[in-house]
């Protein structure tokens, strides 16, 4: 008989959350302040801590982090900023909406940003590296750092899937000039609407971003350059300081779940690889299959919902097809095969289970997938 598994699930089931939640709200309906108020900046020195970083700026969605940390570095017209092939396309459209020019990178066998690819890239106009912690791993960041000093550019994370991922001892978002994170509820480290945060280091950076995201003004009234106004409001900050302290248990149950899909699937699809040293969150857990439109359908026909992130690669999205520049080969050929399982941390073992013996069924359909 089949059973239903989904592939999110956003309700607040635990009946301590959903107290901890209310009574965050009822203190910001108390006192009022719905923009700006305390929890914000409680949010930001508990992230900024949280994350080893000196500063955090709390924006209203992952969108406005990149957009205001790219506008913030003073990118623009003229200047290109190499970017992965695969994420979603707000990884783009916040170098683009700069007037500056996302390059395109190919992608390795773990779908992170390929160094190599970005070094062939880099020409005078390079101004920045953007990579994305795609899928909840953290980036190979050394060769990336590298890259990026030796060209005398900033390096900026995308950490929008990867919030608390570790790579040889240091966390997303800890690496680069600035790291870019979403909080909408679909992370691992979830508001109840949109949210984001940008962290780093740089005392001059951090006040362009406070001026940034509330219409380029000081003290709230004089406007030193055009902005948006992207401020996050407090009841979201609210909800996020209730979250912070149940992200580690998140983590191990999306990991737990990671580790038994790896073990049940053996043989069947390719599998990620987790590497010594690093530990990934388990944003998505994304397997590999030489048949995954059909792979997908069957599945869905056994009542387990999948979802392919993202069917297109963002130079191939019209917006910018006819006019990119970059290399994408390696990606080409993987977004073929990528479908993401359920993975999220209200599922059971017999959930996992249940999915890894539809899969059984469906037969073997593994890829060639270097190691």
């Amino acid at each position: 008989m089949n059973r239903r598994v989904s592939f999110l699930d956003l309700r607040v089931t635990d009946e301590q959350e959903r107290r901890e939640l209310l009574a965050a709200a009822e203190a910001v309906l108390c006192h009022g302040r719905i923009v700006m108020g305390p929890e914000m900046q409680e949010f930001e020195t508990r992230i900024a801590a949280h994350l080893g970083r000196r500063f955090a700026v709390a924006v209203n969605s992952g969108t406005d982090a990149l957009f205001f940390g790219i506008r913030a570095l003073g990118l623009g017209p003229g200047d290109e900023v190499i970017t992965t092939s695969l994420s979603w396309i707000a990884t783009a459209n916040a170098i683009a909406l700069n007037g500056a020019t996302p390059v395109f990178a190919d992608i390795r066998e773990d779908l992170n940003m390929d160094p190599e690819s970005v070094r062939r890239l880099l020409t005078p106009r390079t101004k920045a590296i953007l990579p994305v912690h795609y899928t909840g791993k953290v980036c190979e960041m050394e060769a990336l750092l590298k890259l990026a000093a030796s060209h005398g550019v900033p390096l900026v994370e995308d950490g929008s899937q990867s919030f608390d991922a570790r790579h040889h001892g240091r966390v997303s978002g800890a690496f680069g000039t600035l790291g870019c994170i979403s909080l909408n509820p679909m992370k691992v480290y979830a508001a109840c609407g949109e949210a984001g945060v940008i962290v780093l280091d740089d005392e001059k950076l951090h006040e362009r971003l406070i001026a940034l995201r509330y219409n380029g003004t000081v003290n709230r009234e004089t406007c030193i350059e055009p902005s948006l106004n992207g401020r996050l409001d407090t009841m979201q900050a609210a909800f996020l300081l209730c979250r912070l302290p149940r992200v580690a248990e998140i983590i191990r149950r999306r990991r737990e779940h990671a580790a038994l899909y790896s073990k049940l699937l053996a043989g069947l699809v390719g599998t990620p690889l987790e590497r010594e040293g690093e530990s990934d969150v388990y944003y998505t857990y994304t397997i590999r299959s030489s048949r995954r439109d059909e792979l997908k359908a069957f599945l869905e026909a056994r009542g387990v919902e999948t979802k392919i992130q993202h069917p297109l690669l963002m130079p191939e999205q019209p917006a910018y097809r006819e006019t990119v520049r970059g290399e994408f080969t390696n990606a080409r050929r993987l977004v073929k095969e990528i479908l993401c399982l359920p993975v999220h941390e209200k599922l059971t073992p017999s959930d996992i289970e249940y999915v890894a013996a539809c899969i059984a069924e469906h037969g073997p359909s593994v890829p060639s997938w270097p190691r």
